[in-house]
Formats: C-alpha cells, structure tokens, sequence
C-alpha cells in the first residue's frame, strides 16, 4: 500500500524573496526519485511505498539545497497512512470531486 505525503520546503537566508529555483531543484530529486507526485501552489504530493521512502527522499532533498548554497531548511510534512485498503492520489481527488 502506498503512503501520502505532501511535502512543503521552505528555503532560509536567501539572497531574494523567490525561492522558485530552490523549489525547481527539490521537484527535480522528486521527479528522479520515479515516485508519483504533484505540485500545487504552496506545496508537493508524493505517492511513497513507505514512510521509510520519506525519510529517504527528504535526505536526498536536503542534501541537494545545502549543495546549493541554502545553509537552513524549514520542510513540513502531511502523511495520509492508510493501511485499511489501497489509495492514490487520483483516488483521494476523484473521491471529492464527483
């Protein structure tokens, strides 16, 4: 079953008030990573096998703003753990959508 996570990375210290690029630079390890994802206005939906995944692909997020120049991260996670029976993203928004 998978997990849901959505994912908010807020970079600190910058020299400007646009942090797009840093965003850019952790939607490329999501897009990488091969998981399913979606990026909405103020943050970014996974589909993960685990919460193991998570703590993964964050390290590997955090790893890749620090190589470019970002000296502190504030990251904010939602989980949606269900385990009762299989959902998706789509799922979750054809559910509410109908």
């Amino acid at each position: 079953m998978s997990v849901i996570v959505e994912i908010a990375v807020d970079p600190i210290g910058t020299s400007s008030t646009s942090v797009g690029d840093y965003i850019r630079i952790a939607i490329d390890i999501i897009k990488k990573s091969g998981y399913k994802y979606e990026v909405g206005p103020m943050s970014t939906s996974v589909e993960l096998p685990s919460i193991e995944a998570l703590g993964k692909l964050l390290q590997d997020i955090h790893d890749a703003l620090y190589r470019a120049g970002i000296k502190r991260i504030v990251t904010t996670v939602r989980i949606d753990d269900r385990r009762d029976k299989a959902i998706t993203m789509v799922y979750k928004v054809e559910r509410v959508s109908k």
